[in-house]
Protein backbone atom coordinates (compact mmCIF):
# COMPACT_ATOMS: atom_id res chain seq x y z
CA UNK A 1 0.00 0.00 0.00
CA UNK A 2 1.27 3.34 -1.30
CA UNK A 3 0.70 6.20 1.35
CA UNK A 4 1.15 10.19 0.87
CA UNK A 5 0.43 12.40 4.01
CA UNK A 6 0.12 15.62 4.71
CA UNK A 7 0.71 17.23 7.98
CA UNK A 8 1.13 21.22 8.76
CA UNK A 9 1.86 21.48 12.59
CA UNK A 10 2.97 19.72 15.65
CA UNK A 11 -0.03 17.87 16.87
CA UNK A 12 -0.69 16.70 13.42
CA UNK A 13 2.78 15.37 13.27
CA UNK A 14 2.37 13.25 16.27
CA UNK A 15 -1.25 11.92 15.00
CA UNK A 16 0.61 11.15 11.42
CA UNK A 17 3.14 9.06 13.19
CA UNK A 18 0.67 6.75 15.65
CA UNK A 19 -1.39 6.10 12.36
CA UNK A 20 1.83 5.38 10.36
CA UNK A 21 2.69 2.91 13.11
CA UNK A 22 -0.67 1.53 13.10
CA UNK A 23 -0.67 1.16 8.89
CA UNK A 24 2.53 -1.10 9.44
CA UNK A 25 0.91 -3.34 11.91
CA UNK A 26 -2.15 -3.57 9.83
CA UNK A 27 -0.49 -3.17 6.47
CA UNK A 28 3.04 -4.50 6.31
CA UNK A 29 4.86 -3.40 3.68
CA UNK A 30 2.46 0.00 3.63
CA UNK A 31 4.97 2.72 1.98
CA UNK A 32 5.15 6.77 2.76
CA UNK A 33 5.51 9.81 0.76
CA UNK A 34 4.22 13.11 1.48
CA UNK A 35 5.13 16.06 4.21
CA UNK A 36 5.18 15.69 8.07
CA UNK A 37 7.73 16.65 10.89
CA UNK A 38 10.26 14.70 13.17
CA UNK A 39 7.62 12.28 14.33
CA UNK A 40 6.27 10.97 11.16
CA UNK A 41 10.36 10.99 9.86
CA UNK A 42 10.94 9.08 12.71
CA UNK A 43 8.74 6.29 11.44
CA UNK A 44 10.08 6.56 7.90
CA UNK A 45 9.04 9.18 6.44
CA UNK A 46 11.10 11.69 4.19
CA UNK A 47 9.55 14.56 3.88
CA UNK A 48 9.07 16.56 1.01
CA UNK A 49 9.82 19.78 2.47
CA UNK A 50 10.20 21.12 6.55
CA UNK A 51 6.64 21.02 7.69
CA UNK A 52 7.72 24.08 9.71
CA UNK A 53 6.71 25.83 6.53
CA UNK A 54 3.04 25.28 7.45
CA UNK A 55 2.66 26.28 10.92
CA UNK A 56 1.70 29.29 10.66
CA UNK A 57 -1.29 30.39 12.94
CA UNK A 58 -3.38 33.93 12.55
CA UNK A 59 -4.19 36.24 9.72
CA UNK A 60 -1.26 38.58 10.65
CA UNK A 61 0.90 35.96 10.31
CA UNK A 62 -0.31 33.90 7.06
CA UNK A 63 -1.11 37.12 5.06
CA UNK A 64 2.61 37.53 4.12
CA UNK A 65 3.14 33.61 3.35
CA UNK A 66 0.12 33.27 1.32
CA UNK A 67 1.84 33.05 -1.99
CA UNK A 68 3.90 31.09 -0.72
CA UNK A 69 1.74 28.55 0.99
CA UNK A 70 -0.30 28.76 -2.26
CA UNK A 71 2.33 27.81 -4.15
CA UNK A 72 2.83 24.68 -1.48
CA UNK A 73 -0.46 23.91 -2.21
CA UNK A 74 -0.04 23.64 -5.55
CA UNK A 75 3.11 21.74 -5.56
CA UNK A 76 1.81 19.10 -3.18
CA UNK A 77 -1.35 18.31 -5.15
CA UNK A 78 1.19 18.25 -7.65
CA UNK A 79 3.21 15.21 -6.55
CA UNK A 80 0.12 13.58 -5.35
CA UNK A 81 -1.25 13.26 -8.73
CA UNK A 82 1.93 12.52 -10.16
CA UNK A 83 2.95 9.69 -7.94
CA UNK A 84 -0.56 7.94 -7.62
CA UNK A 85 -0.80 6.75 -4.32
CA UNK A 86 -3.54 4.17 -3.14
CA UNK A 87 -4.51 6.92 -0.50
CA UNK A 88 -4.17 10.86 0.09
CA UNK A 89 -3.93 10.85 4.12
CA UNK A 90 -4.48 15.31 5.26
CA UNK A 91 -4.49 15.57 8.92
CA UNK A 92 -5.38 18.20 10.43
CA UNK A 93 -4.23 21.62 8.91
CA UNK A 94 -7.46 22.23 7.19
CA UNK A 95 -7.07 25.67 5.62
CA UNK A 96 -3.88 24.26 3.61
CA UNK A 97 -5.20 20.17 4.17
CA UNK A 98 -8.18 20.79 2.47
CA UNK A 99 -6.90 22.54 -0.43
CA UNK A 100 -4.82 19.93 -1.30
CA UNK A 101 -7.87 17.40 -1.33
CA UNK A 102 -9.80 19.32 -3.48
CA UNK A 103 -7.28 20.04 -5.97
CA UNK A 104 -6.20 16.61 -6.43
CA UNK A 105 -10.22 15.49 -6.72
CA UNK A 106 -10.22 18.01 -9.34
CA UNK A 107 -7.68 16.14 -11.33
CA UNK A 108 -7.69 12.54 -10.25
CA UNK A 109 -9.44 9.44 -8.79
CA UNK A 110 -7.07 9.19 -6.22
CA UNK A 111 -9.13 8.50 -2.33
CA UNK A 112 -8.85 11.02 -0.05
CA UNK A 113 -9.13 10.77 3.53
CA UNK A 114 -8.95 13.70 6.11
CA UNK A 115 -8.31 12.72 9.48
CA UNK A 116 -9.37 15.66 12.68
CA UNK A 117 -13.05 16.88 11.96
CA UNK A 118 -13.18 20.91 11.60
CA UNK A 119 -15.31 21.91 14.52
CA UNK A 120 -18.04 22.23 12.11
CA UNK A 121 -20.22 21.14 14.98
CA UNK A 122 -19.37 24.61 16.31
CA UNK A 123 -19.43 27.19 13.42
CA UNK A 124 -19.20 27.44 10.15
CA UNK A 125 -21.37 24.45 9.28
CA UNK A 126 -20.91 24.68 5.46
CA UNK A 127 -17.99 23.43 6.17
CA UNK A 128 -19.24 20.12 5.95
CA UNK A 129 -20.72 20.45 2.41
CA UNK A 130 -17.67 21.86 0.83
CA UNK A 131 -15.32 18.68 2.51
CA UNK A 132 -18.04 16.26 1.36
CA UNK A 133 -17.20 17.48 -2.72
CA UNK A 134 -13.46 16.53 -1.94
CA UNK A 135 -12.77 13.83 0.17
CA UNK A 136 -14.03 9.88 0.44
CA UNK A 137 -13.70 9.56 4.40
CA UNK A 138 -13.03 11.52 7.90
CA UNK A 139 -11.21 9.98 10.95
CA UNK A 140 -12.89 12.07 14.02
CA UNK A 141 -11.17 12.20 17.38
CA UNK A 142 -14.47 12.96 19.34
CA UNK A 143 -17.77 10.25 19.34
CA UNK A 144 -20.39 13.33 18.29
CA UNK A 145 -18.39 14.37 15.01
CA UNK A 146 -19.67 11.45 12.84
CA UNK A 147 -23.09 12.69 12.95
CA UNK A 148 -22.34 15.90 11.00
CA UNK A 149 -20.51 14.86 8.57
CA UNK A 150 -22.21 11.98 7.50
CA UNK A 151 -25.43 14.25 7.08
CA UNK A 152 -23.80 15.57 3.78
CA UNK A 153 -22.71 11.70 2.80
CA UNK A 154 -19.37 11.70 3.74
CA UNK A 155 -18.12 8.56 5.58
CA UNK A 156 -16.75 9.41 8.87
CA UNK A 157 -14.86 6.87 11.23
CA UNK A 158 -14.58 7.63 15.22
CA UNK A 159 -10.96 6.56 15.75
CA UNK A 160 -10.78 7.69 19.35
CA UNK A 161 -8.61 10.93 21.29
CA UNK A 162 -5.28 10.69 21.44
CA UNK A 163 -5.01 11.91 25.13
CA UNK A 164 -7.11 8.98 26.18
CA UNK A 165 -4.80 7.14 25.58
CA UNK A 166 -1.78 8.97 27.00
CA UNK A 167 -0.72 7.79 30.52
CA UNK A 168 -1.25 9.25 33.72
CA UNK A 169 1.69 10.45 36.57
CA UNK A 170 1.62 7.65 38.78
CA UNK A 171 2.01 8.18 42.73
CA UNK A 172 5.65 7.46 42.74
CA UNK A 173 5.84 9.92 40.20
CA UNK A 174 3.75 12.61 42.40
CA UNK A 175 6.23 11.92 44.99
CA UNK A 176 9.04 12.95 43.03
CA UNK A 177 7.88 15.98 41.70
CA UNK A 178 6.37 17.21 44.81
CA UNK A 179 9.76 16.67 46.41
CA UNK A 180 11.80 18.33 43.67
CA UNK A 181 9.97 21.09 43.26
CA UNK A 182 9.96 21.51 47.36
CA UNK A 183 6.39 21.87 47.01
CA UNK A 184 5.52 19.13 49.98
CA UNK A 185 2.15 18.47 51.12
CA UNK A 186 1.10 21.91 49.95
CA UNK A 187 -2.28 22.22 47.74
CA UNK A 188 -1.68 23.07 44.39
CA UNK A 189 -3.86 25.36 42.08
CA UNK A 190 -2.63 24.63 38.62
CA UNK A 191 -3.13 27.78 35.96
CA UNK A 192 -2.99 28.06 31.90
CA UNK A 193 -3.14 30.96 30.71
CA UNK A 194 -2.62 29.73 27.13
CA UNK A 195 0.19 28.73 24.81
CA UNK A 196 0.48 31.63 22.92
CA UNK A 197 1.98 35.72 23.70
CA UNK A 198 -1.48 37.25 23.39
CA UNK A 199 -3.51 35.04 25.43
CA UNK A 200 -1.05 34.96 27.70
CA UNK A 201 -1.45 38.73 27.78
CA UNK A 202 -4.91 39.37 27.82
CA UNK A 203 -5.33 36.50 30.50
CA UNK A 204 -2.73 36.86 32.72
CA UNK A 205 -4.06 39.79 34.73
CA UNK A 206 -7.30 38.39 34.84
CA UNK A 207 -6.02 35.04 36.18
CA UNK A 208 -3.91 36.73 38.98
CA UNK A 209 -6.64 38.69 40.66
CA UNK A 210 -8.84 35.56 40.73
CA UNK A 211 -6.18 34.33 42.43
CA UNK A 212 -5.88 36.83 45.24
CA UNK A 213 -9.16 35.93 47.06
CA UNK A 214 -8.72 31.82 46.46
CA UNK A 215 -5.21 32.05 48.37
CA UNK A 216 -6.56 34.93 50.72
CA UNK A 217 -8.88 32.11 51.85
CA UNK A 218 -6.28 29.28 51.13
CA UNK A 219 -2.55 30.54 51.87
CA UNK A 220 -1.34 27.44 51.96
CA UNK A 221 -1.34 26.80 48.50
CA UNK A 222 0.86 27.27 45.58
CA UNK A 223 0.47 28.19 42.13
CA UNK A 224 2.09 26.17 39.59
CA UNK A 225 2.47 27.24 35.89
CA UNK A 226 3.37 24.78 33.42
CA UNK A 227 4.93 26.43 30.57
CA UNK A 228 4.44 25.87 26.61
CA UNK A 229 7.41 25.33 24.95
CA UNK A 230 9.10 28.54 24.33
CA UNK A 231 7.02 30.77 26.87
CA UNK A 232 8.67 30.02 30.35
CA UNK A 233 9.73 33.55 30.45
CA UNK A 234 6.19 35.32 29.48
CA UNK A 235 4.72 33.46 32.16
CA UNK A 236 7.15 34.69 34.72
CA UNK A 237 6.80 38.29 34.08
CA UNK A 238 3.49 37.89 33.84
CA UNK A 239 3.08 35.93 37.45
CA UNK A 240 5.63 38.56 38.89
CA UNK A 241 3.04 39.68 40.68
CA UNK A 242 0.53 37.66 41.39
CA UNK A 243 0.34 35.85 45.21
CA UNK A 244 1.33 32.91 46.52
CA UNK A 245 4.93 32.60 44.64
CA UNK A 246 4.23 30.97 41.49
CA UNK A 247 6.29 28.26 40.42
CA UNK A 248 6.85 28.70 36.12
CA UNK A 249 7.87 24.94 35.06
CA UNK A 250 9.28 23.67 31.66
CA UNK A 251 8.30 20.45 32.18
CA UNK A 252 9.04 17.50 30.47
CA UNK A 253 6.09 15.18 29.38
CA UNK A 254 6.62 13.16 32.57
CA UNK A 255 6.96 16.43 34.69
CA UNK A 256 4.13 17.86 33.19
CA UNK A 257 1.67 14.93 34.06
CA UNK A 258 2.98 14.16 37.64
CA UNK A 259 1.96 18.35 37.76
CA UNK A 260 -1.88 18.19 35.93
CA UNK A 261 -2.42 14.99 38.31
CA UNK A 262 -0.63 16.81 41.78
CA UNK A 263 -3.33 19.45 41.67
CA UNK A 264 -6.14 20.18 43.48
CA UNK A 265 -7.51 22.52 41.05
CA UNK A 266 -6.46 24.14 37.74
CA UNK A 267 -7.75 27.27 36.38
CA UNK A 268 -6.95 26.99 32.35
CA UNK A 269 -7.56 28.84 28.90
CA UNK A 270 -10.06 27.32 26.67
CA UNK A 271 -8.48 24.70 24.51
CA UNK A 272 -7.27 21.28 24.61
CA UNK A 273 -5.46 21.44 27.87
CA UNK A 274 -8.90 20.58 29.13
CA UNK A 275 -8.86 17.02 27.83
CA UNK A 276 -5.39 16.32 29.58
CA UNK A 277 -6.91 17.97 32.44
CA UNK A 278 -9.73 15.63 32.20
CA UNK A 279 -7.30 12.56 31.99
CA UNK A 280 -5.65 13.46 34.83
CA UNK A 281 -9.09 13.52 37.09
CA UNK A 282 -7.79 17.47 37.77
CA UNK A 283 -11.30 19.43 38.46
CA UNK A 284 -10.83 22.63 36.66
CA UNK A 285 -11.92 26.03 35.69
CA UNK A 286 -11.82 27.13 31.96
CA UNK A 287 -11.83 31.02 31.32
CA UNK A 288 -11.44 33.25 28.15
CA UNK A 289 -11.40 36.56 26.40
CA UNK A 290 -10.51 38.31 23.66
CA UNK A 291 -10.93 41.42 22.12
CA UNK A 292 -14.39 43.43 22.02
CA UNK A 293 -14.95 43.40 18.64
CA UNK A 294 -13.93 39.40 17.87
CA UNK A 295 -16.35 38.57 20.82
CA UNK A 296 -19.39 39.74 19.26
CA UNK A 297 -18.21 38.14 15.85
CA UNK A 298 -17.80 34.64 17.43
CA UNK A 299 -20.47 34.96 19.63
CA UNK A 300 -23.19 35.17 16.77
CA UNK A 301 -21.41 32.61 14.92
CA UNK A 302 -21.08 29.85 17.49
CA UNK A 303 -23.19 26.99 17.12
CA UNK A 304 -22.68 25.22 20.80
CA UNK A 305 -23.49 27.01 24.58
CA UNK A 306 -20.10 25.47 25.80
CA UNK A 307 -16.80 25.40 24.52
CA UNK A 308 -15.48 22.40 26.92
CA UNK A 309 -14.81 19.01 25.39
CA UNK A 310 -15.66 17.77 29.15
CA UNK A 311 -18.79 19.18 28.88
CA UNK A 312 -19.45 18.56 24.97
CA UNK A 313 -18.54 14.84 25.22
CA UNK A 314 -21.08 14.33 28.36
CA UNK A 315 -23.49 16.45 27.12
CA UNK A 316 -23.50 18.38 30.38
CA UNK A 317 -22.27 21.21 32.01
CA UNK A 318 -19.76 20.13 34.36
CA UNK A 319 -16.95 22.36 34.02
CA UNK A 320 -17.96 25.85 35.04
CA UNK A 321 -17.10 28.12 32.16
CA UNK A 322 -16.26 32.18 31.92
CA UNK A 323 -16.26 33.36 28.15
CA UNK A 324 -15.91 36.65 26.91
CA UNK A 325 -18.07 39.20 29.24
CA UNK A 326 -18.00 36.65 31.84
CA UNK A 327 -14.17 36.40 32.14
CA UNK A 328 -14.00 38.34 35.35
CA UNK A 329 -11.69 37.82 38.11
CA UNK A 330 -14.06 38.03 40.68
CA UNK A 331 -17.07 35.37 38.77
CA UNK A 332 -13.63 33.12 38.21
CA UNK A 333 -12.85 32.79 41.94
CA UNK A 334 -15.91 31.72 43.22
CA UNK A 335 -15.84 28.69 40.80
CA UNK A 336 -12.31 28.14 41.91
CA UNK A 337 -13.37 28.62 45.61
CA UNK A 338 -15.96 26.12 45.14
CA UNK A 339 -13.81 23.06 43.69
CA UNK A 340 -11.19 23.58 46.17
CA UNK A 341 -13.73 23.88 49.11
CA UNK A 342 -17.27 20.87 48.29
CA UNK A 343 -14.96 18.07 48.19
CA UNK A 344 -18.65 16.89 45.91
CA UNK A 345 -18.05 19.53 43.67
CA UNK A 346 -14.83 17.97 42.85
CA UNK A 347 -16.33 15.03 42.74
CA UNK A 348 -18.71 15.50 40.23
CA UNK A 349 -16.42 16.90 37.65
CA UNK A 350 -14.44 14.14 38.00
CA UNK A 351 -16.88 11.30 37.51
CA UNK A 352 -17.56 13.99 34.41
CA UNK A 353 -14.06 13.71 33.19
CA UNK A 354 -13.68 9.59 33.80
CA UNK A 355 -17.00 9.32 31.51
CA UNK A 356 -15.21 11.69 28.87
CA UNK A 357 -12.09 9.30 28.98
CA UNK A 358 -14.08 6.10 28.49
CA UNK A 359 -16.13 8.02 25.26
CA UNK A 360 -13.11 9.29 23.81
CA UNK A 361 -11.39 5.46 24.08
CA UNK A 362 -9.80 4.77 27.52
CA UNK A 363 -8.98 1.10 27.85
CA UNK A 364 -9.69 0.27 23.98
CA UNK A 365 -7.56 0.13 21.01
CA UNK A 366 -5.06 2.91 20.32
CA UNK A 367 -6.27 5.42 18.22
CA UNK A 368 -3.33 5.17 15.57
CA UNK A 369 -4.19 1.74 15.30
CA UNK A 370 -7.91 2.60 15.16
CA UNK A 371 -7.49 5.23 12.09
CA UNK A 372 -5.26 2.85 10.22
CA UNK A 373 -7.98 0.09 10.51
CA UNK A 374 -10.89 2.67 9.37
CA UNK A 375 -8.44 3.39 6.46
CA UNK A 376 -7.64 0.56 5.63
CA UNK A 377 -11.59 -0.18 5.56
CA UNK A 378 -12.83 2.48 4.20
CA UNK A 379 -14.07 3.68 0.64
CA UNK A 380 -12.71 1.79 -2.24
CA UNK A 381 -11.35 -0.98 0.45
CA UNK A 382 -13.97 -3.26 0.61
CA UNK A 383 -15.51 -1.17 3.56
Amino acid sequence: MRVFLVAGEASGDRLGASLMAGLRDLAPGAAFDGIGGTAMQAEGLVSRFAMDELSVMGLAEVLPKYRHLKRRIAETAGWVVETAPDVLLTIDSPDFCLRVAAQVKERSDIRCVHYVVPSVWAWRAGRAQKMARSLDQVLALLPFEPPFMEAVGLRCDFVGHPVAAEPVATDAELAAFRAEQGLGDAPLVLVLPGSRRAEVARLAPVFGEALRPVLARRPEARVVLPAAPGMADTLRQAAARWPGAPLVLEPAAAEKRAAFRAAGVALAASGTVSLELAAAGTPMVIAYDMNWMTWQIVSRMVRVDTVTLVNLVTGRKAVPEFLGPACKPALIAAALSALLEDPAAAGAQRAAMDETMRLLGRGAEPPGLRAARAVLDGPGQGG
